[in-house]
């Protein structure tokens, strides 16, 4: 880190000379530095997060008892301490304060960017990069193994090649990947939750290398036993992306993929997600075009050379409602049930789409076949 100290606000973030530190996180041995008073103060809500219980307890606890939660798991605080990104390492413009700023102007812009052949080259390797972070994590996964111990490693690895992981503090978000445990939907922030035998585990990996974005994502079995509604819906995820990576070439709108999406995910009796949907990625983390996975949607954009978008259908097998936890970040299903999600970050050609961020013959997990 150069021998550099940054404020631990997830709103701030700035270089500091300042000698500030939240008393108990020096009871515990944390020793985290803030600007001032007043930053402390506007991040303290955040910063807590990673505080025990109480100075006699130190296990594993469920932050927000009085909430009711649509099925059985529950975040298990404390969280760690924000990773470090060495100085080293180019930053998105939220590392420090958490907002995007530039993408949130761009969306403004409503134009789907079409990339030069030299950009084109450093998103593939940023895609190369997150497919082999994705697969060291993947092969992790485990019965006993927590989602804290896999943000760790996702963490580790993208700064060993040099990347920064674009998940990190972007609108505070305070991990490195989202690890989305049974029924969460997407953006489960890693914790001390334990895998076990029968879990599923999505695992979505983002990065930034020299100035561009790469975000794919899978999920996992954990153990060896499954019922065969969990393997019907993960299998359901897995070819309703694969089904519509077939559509994509020039010519093909966006608005598409969503009815034959929906008409599979009917087929095989699991619902689709609409609250989230694919998006453009590259220059920015998020950009046009929007990419949803549902029936009917009226989203605008027709496929061309140079574009590079993610398809990520997200597949309930309940209803399609989701709800948030109060840590503004983990979405679940209404009812409680599983959901299952797959992602690729994809490149339209002259002739057809290349899968930028595709799974090689040693990548772990793969597709189970349904029991009778």
């Amino acid at each position: 880190m150069n021998g550099k100290v940054h404020c631990a606000g997830l709103q701030c973030g700035k270089e500091t000379e300042s000698q500030l530190k939240c008393p108990i996180c020096l009871k515990n041995g944390i020793t985290q530095v803030f600007c001032d008073e007043t930053c402390y103060k506007n991040n303290y809500k955040a910063h807590k997060a990673i505080h025990f219980k109480d100075d006699e307890d130190h296990s594993a606890y469920d932050p927000f008892p009085k909430f009711k939660y649509a099925g059985d798991l529950r975040p298990h605080y404390p969280l760690t301490p924000k990773r470090e990104v060495p100085d080293d390492i180019l930053k998105p413009e939220w590392a420090e304060n958490g907002l995007p700023d530039s993408e949130q102007l761009n969306y403004q812009m409503n134009e789907i960017l079409i990339y030069k052949k030299d950009e084109i080259k450093k998103i593939r390797k940023a895609c190369m990069f997150g497919r082999e972070i994705l697969d060291i994590a993947a092969a992790a996964v485990k019965p006993g193994v927590t989602t804290d111990e896999i943000d760790e490693i996702v963490h580790n690895e993208t700064i060993k090649r040099k990347c920064y992981p674009s998940p990190l503090n972007y609108y505070n978000f305070p991990k490195s990947v989202c690890t989305s445990v049974n029924e969460t939907i997407c953006h489960g922030v890693p914790d001390q939750t334990v895998l076990k035998d029968g879990d599923i585990v999505n695992l979505d990996v983002s990065l930034y290398y020299e100035g561009f974005h790469a975000d794919l994502n899978e999920t996992y079995y954990v153990g060896e036993n499954f019922s065969k509604e969990t393997i019907n819906t993960v299998e359901t995820a897995r070819e309703c992306l694969k089904l519509a990576i077939k559509l994509c070439k020039p010519g093909t709108t966006f608005q598409s993929l969503g009815d034959h999406i929906e008409k599979y995910a009917t087929q095989n009796k699991t619902s689709v997600v609409r609250a989230f949907c694919g998006h453009g990625t590259g220059k920015f983390f998020h950009c046009p075009p929007d990419v949803p996975h549902y029936a009917n949607n009226r989203t605008p954009g027709v496929m061309r050379p140079g574009m590079v978008f993610t398809i990520e259908p997200m597949i309930n097998a309940g209803v399609m409602q989701s709800v948030t936890w109060p840590d503004d970040w983990t979405a679940t299903t209404q009812d409680g049930k599983i959901s299952a999600q797959f992602e690729h970050t994809l490149l339209i050609t002259e002739h057809g789409v290349e899968i930028l961020s595709a799974r090689n013959k040693k990548s772990p997990g793969g597709p189970r076949p349904r029991t009778k």
